[in-house]
């Protein structure tokens, strides 16, 4: 029984549709030509024979030498030709292009690979791509910053911080003329300047922090904890000093998971019970959470 007429349709357009990638994934290096037979030479020629072939063939038709119109454009095709079989990759890639045309998209693919992924530079995209994503993440912090400034600004508590230091810079005197408001007003900002604004979770923004810089600072960095790592082991491991103030800060700090920024705001007589509880000691440390539940417990 044939196949109904909507049937034969559909597989004659969908073979038409397959003829035509075919023929585009072998089309793509030389258009409607061969490659080899552009340039007078076998499949199997060697480097020397393309390279010799395509010398004579490109005096033969240079638009210099030969002004006709037709030859201009074989002049165009010899050469796309040579740029193709002169590289031992790309003539791979075409032989199997020529034995398997089934394969569209792979052919495909490997063609606009070969033709422009060689052509960038891995480091020239490494560099650009630190100086967009740095050049982003300073015009985010900045707005980040100016955000939480312009909100803090608005706060009952720096008000008064700023009303406190006008007065300290005026002496207790404060002008109350109408004509004094854009006086006033630049006074203010003056002060606002004098005023160190710490925000938590929006810092100055600091070149110093983007990742382009602290990329290129890496082998710096990398240096630095060795030698600080190597130095800790020897005075602590090796040579079984006590540990000074700092490093025992810093492992109360870590043992708690407690931010630096939050571990410079505590009171230095709350660090400094802090730090002789040892709680860098996993049984010290357990105590200390176990008494804070009872305390906790205990509050409620």
């Amino acid at each position: 029984m044939a196949p109904p007429v909507t049937e034969r349709w559909c597989l004659a357009l969908i073979l038409l549709f397959l003829s035509l990638f075919v023929q585009s994934s072998t089309a793509i290096y030389c258009g409607a030509e061969d490659c080899y037979a552009l340039l007078g030479v076998a499949q199997d020629a060697n480097a020397s024979d393309i390279k010799r072939s395509y010398y004579k063939l490109s005096l033969q038709h240079h638009p210099d030498k030969n002004p006709d119109p037709e030859s201009r454009k074989l002049f165009v095709k010899i050469a796309t030709a040579y740029e193709i079989l002169k590289d031992n990759t790309t003539r791979a890639q075409y032989d199997y292009a020529i034995e398997h045309p089934e394969e569209v998209f792979y052919n495909t693919a490997q063609y606009y690979r070969a033709k422009y992924g060689h052509k960038s530079d891995p480091r020239a995209v490494l560099v650009g791509l630190l100086v967009v994503l740095s050049a982003f993440q300073y015009l985010n912090n900045v707005a980040r910053y100016n955000e939480a400034i312009a909100t803090v600004k608005r706060t009952p508590a720096y008000k008064n911080k700023l009303k406190a230091l006008e007065l300290e810079r005026t002496g207790g005197v404060t002008n109350k003329k109408k004509g004094s408001k854009q006086i006033d007003q630049k006074l203010q900002e003056e002060l606002s300047n004098e005023l160190d604004l710490q925000i938590k979770g929006a810092e100055k923004p600091s070149v110093w922090e983007l990742l382009g810089v602290r990329f290129i600072l890496l082998p710096y960095t990398i240096i630095k904890l060795l030698a600080w790592y190597s130095s800790w082991v020897w005075r602590y491991k090796v040579k079984k000093a006590p540990y000074s103030w700092e490093d025992a800060s810093y492992l109360t700090r870590r043992s708690l998971s407690v931010p630096a920024d939050a571990w410079a705001n505590l009171d230095e007589y709350r660090k400094e019970d802090l730090v002789q509880k040892r709680l860098w000691e996993k049984q010290n440390l357990e105590n200390y959470f176990a008494e804070m539940r009872k305390e906790s417990k205990r509050r409620r």
